[in-house]
């Protein structure tokens, strides 16, 4: 079993930044990708940001230039720093973990951003 403990939400004004961390612990053995996902109220669970095991990266595009994902492999952590948020990156943002024959979410972590 994997659990992930996410933290670093919390209110920011527009504009503002945030550092989402999640780390992963229990039985991991071999990590295809680190990522985060977002959900508001009343839509679907998007992808945000996702980092493989060779760095590679790839964003939504409205987060492009203002998000960066990484990742700490020896610590099983990855990152998500927020910079410039907009009122419509409000949402719970989840981590999410895929290693060889599993998928594991974090219990998410709640992000407003509002003046």
């Amino acid at each position: 079993q994997v659990h992930l403990v996410e933290s670093g939400g919390g209110l920011v004004q527009p504009g503002g930044s945030l550092r989402l961390s999640c780390a992963a612990s229990g039985t991991i053995f071999s990590i295809y990708t680190m990522g985060w996902f977002r959900q508001a109220p009343g839509e679907e669970r998007e992808l945000v940001a996702r980092i493989r095991t060779d760095g590679s990266t790839n964003y939504r595009d409205s987060v492009k230039g203002r998000f960066t994902i990484s990742r700490d492999s020896a610590k099983n952590t990855v990152y998500l720093q927020m910079n410039s948020l907009k009122a419509e990156d409000t949402a719970v943002y989840y981590c999410n973990v895929v290693q060889y024959g599993s998928e594991h979410w974090g219990q998410g972590t709640q992000v407003t951003v509002s003046s």
